[in-house]
C-alpha cells in the first residue's frame, strides 16, 4: 500500500520552501519514509506534537517557523528508531555551522573534514 504524498499549500503543485535547507529537510523527510525508516502516520504524529509543545511554549505560528518543528520532529524519529544519536546529530550541525561560518557568502557550503575537529568553531 503506497503512503500519503505530503500535503501542499492550496494552488501550488511543488512544497514551498523560504530556504535551501527546508527543501533538503522535506526532501529527507520524505526519502527516510519511503525508505521504510517510519510510518507517515509516525511522522504526522511526531511532527503534530512538535508543533504543539512549540506553540506550548508561545510559537506564534506565523508560518516561519514550520520547517523548524519538520526538523525537530524529524531528529526525533531518526534518533527513536535508531539511524543515528542525539550526539551525532550534533556533532554533524556543529560540523556544518562551522563550514556555514567559513564559507563566503554566495558559495556552496562545503562539508569538509576539519568541520568535525574539536572546537572548530
Amino acid at each position: 500500500m503506497n503512503a500519503p504524498e505530503p500535503l501542499l499549500p492550496p494552488g501550488h503543485e511543488e512544497p514551498v520552501f523560504r530556504e535551501p535547507w527546508e527543501a533538503h529537510a522535506f526532501a529527507l523527510a520524505v526519502s527516510l519514509h519511503q525508505r521504510g525508516l517510519y510510518t507517515w502516520p509516525e511522522w504526522a504524529a511526531t511532527l503534530a506534537e512538535e508543533i504543539a509543545t512549540a506553540q506550548a511554549r508561545g510559537d506564534a505560528d506565523r508560518g516561519d517557523t514550520y520547517y523548524r518543528h519538520w526538523l525537530a520532529a524529524l531528529e526525533r524519529l531518526v534518533q527513536a528508531k535508531g539511524a543515528s544519536s542525539a550526539d551525532e546529530l550534533t556533532r554533524y550541525r556543529d560540523a556544518w555551522d562551522h563550514a556555514a561560518d567559513r564559507t563566503p557568502h554566495g558559495r556552496p557550503i562545503e562539508l569538509q573534514a576539519q568541520d568535525f575537529a574539536v572546537g572548530a568553531r
